[in-house]
C-alpha cells in the first residue's frame, strides 16, 4: 500500500510490484506464443523505470524521432519506428535509432527506402497496411475509420512488393480483447495474406489489452500459435501500450477549494483533466476515484473540477460516503498510461511530480517540475 505521505501533490505514483506483475504475464504470453511483444513509448515513457522493463522485454516501439532517440539512448536498444510521415530533416537520426522502419506509404517508402539502402545498413523496413477493419467504436482512436490516413488499402499494392519491404504493420485496436484480434486477423489474412511470402514480419500493432482482469490470454496464445503455424517463416510483433501500465499507479491529488452552483458542489483540485488526464476528455471517460462511486446516488454527491481557467476541465458526479473537506486527498486510479505523456502546460499549471513506490516499500521521487519547465518550454 503506497504511503502518500512520502510522495507531493499532485503526483503521478507507478508502483513497482504492479508493474512486474504486468511485465511477467506478457513476456508469459510472448514465451508461449513465440512472437515477441514490445512496449510502445506513445502509452508510457517514463525512462527512469525502463531497467525494470529490460528484465523483461528487449525492444520498444517509436513515433517520432525523439521517441526512437529514447530507444536507443535509455531503454538501450534500437527502436522499430513508425510515423505517417518522416521528414527530410529527422530520418538521418531516425535511421541511426531504428532497426525497423515501417512507412505508412508507398510514396514515403519509395522516398526514404534509398537513403536507407545507400547507407547500406541493417534496418529492416516494413510497410503499414489497412485491412479496412476495426471495432474501435471511439471515431477519434479508430485508425480504419473511411477516409483514414493511417496505411496502405490492397489494392494500392503491386503483386510484386517493391525490392526493401520485409514486413508488414497492421494496427487497428484500443483497449481490445483477443476475440477482436482474432476476426480482425480473418479481414487481414483474406485481404494481405497473398503478400505474406514475401515478407519477413508481421506487426500485429497495439491495443492487445492483455493485462486487463477478464482478458482471455489462453485465447490470445492459440491464436498466435496458430498463426504462426499458418505462416511459420513469419516474425509475429505485438506493440501495446496501455497493457504494460495498466492499473500500476495512481495520480494523487488534493482538495484546494469546494464551491457551489445550482445545487451542485465542486471540489476543485490541484490538478486539471486537461492539463494532467487529457485523455478523460479525449475518449471521453470517467476514472476510477478511490473511495467514492460514480454517480448521483448518495447524500454527498460532488462533481470534481480542475484548476485550469478551461469550463469544461471538470468531471463527475462523483458519490463520497462522507463530506468532503479542504485539504483533502483525492487518488485518481490508473493514471499512469496515457497521463505523463499527454501533459501539457496550459496557463502554466503545475506538473505533477513522477514516482515511484518501490517493491521495498519505499519512494522515489522522479521528477519535479519547476517554474523553469514552464519558461523554457515557452522559449
Amino acid at each position: 500500500m503506497i504511503d502518500f505521505s512520502q510522495f507531493p501533490s499532485p503526483c503521478y505514483i507507478m508502483e513497482e510490484e504492479l508493474l512486474r506483475k504486468n511485465l511477467q504475464l506478457i513476456k508469459t504470453v510472448a514465451d508461449k506464443a513465440g512472437v515477441e511483444i514490445i512496449l510502445a513509448f506513445k502509452s508510457f515513457a517514463m525512462w527512469k523505470t525502463f531497467p525494470i522493463f529490460r528484465e523483461y522485454i528487449h525492444h520498444s516501439t517509436a513515433s517520432s524521432v525523439y521517441e526512437a532517440r529514447l530507444a536507443l539512448e535509455e531503454f538501450g536498444s534500437r527502436a522499430h519506428t513508425y510515423s505517417p510521415a518522416y521528414t527530410e530533416d529527422d530520418f538521418p537520426e531516425i535511421m541511426r535509432c531504428s532497426s525497423h522502419i515501417t512507412f505508412n506509404s508507398l510514396s514515403q517508402f519509395n522516398k526514404f527506402y534509398p537513403v536507407i539502402a545507400a547507407e547500406g545498413n541493417d534496418i529492416s523496413c516494413g510497410i503499414r497496411v489497412n485491412p479496412e477493419y476495426s471495432e474501435v467504436e471511439t471515431e477519434l482512436y479508430n485508425p480504419c475509420a473511411p477516409g483514414t490516413r493511417f496505411g496502405v488499402t490492397a489494392d494500392l499494392l503491386p503483386k510484386d512488393l517493391p525490392c526493401g519491404i520485409e514486413g508488414f504493420h497492421c494496427h487497428c485496436h484500443c483497449e481490445s480483447s483477443s476475440y477482436e484480434l482474432e476476426r480482425t486477423l480473418v479481414h487481414l489474412e483474406e485481404k494481405f495474406a497473398y503478400w505474406f511470402s514475401q515478407i519477413k514480419w508481421l506487426n500485429l500493432g497495439g491495443g492487445h489489452l492483455m493485462t486487463r482482469k477478464g482478458y482471455d490470454t489462453d485465447h490470445l496464445i492459440q491464436l498466435l500459435q496458430k498463426l504462426k503455424k499458418r505462416y511459420p517463416h513469419l516474425q509475429i510483433i505485438l506493440e501495446p501500450g496501455s497493457a504494460f501500465t495498466w492499473q500500476t499507479g495512481v495520480l494523487s491529488s488534493t482538495i484546494v477549494d469546494i464551491v457551489e452552483s445550482k445545487g451542485i458542489k465542486t471540489a476543485i483540485l490541484n490538478v486539471s483533466f486537461t492539463c494532467h488526464m487529457p485523455d478523460c476528455l479525449e475518449m471521453p471517460y470517467q476514472p476510477e476515484v478511490r473511495g467514492a462511486k460514480r454517480g448521483n446516488e448518495g447524500e454527498y454527491i460532488y462533481r470534481l473540477g480542475g484548476n485550469s481557467c478551461l469550463s469544461g476541465d471538470y468531471m463527475g458526479l462523483w458519490s463520497f460516503d462522507h463530506e468532503l473537506q479542504i485539504g483533502e486527498q483525492i487518488i485518481f486510479e490508473d493514471m499512469i498510461h496515457y497521463t505523463m505523456v499527454k501533459t501539457n502546460m496550459f496557463n502554466g499549471i503545475h506538473h505533477p511530480s513522477i514516482g515511484l513506490w518501490t517493491k521495498d516499500q519505499k519512494a522515489q521521487i522522479y521528477k519535479n517540475f519547476s517554474y523553469e519547465d514552464y519558461r523554457n518550454r515557452m522559449s
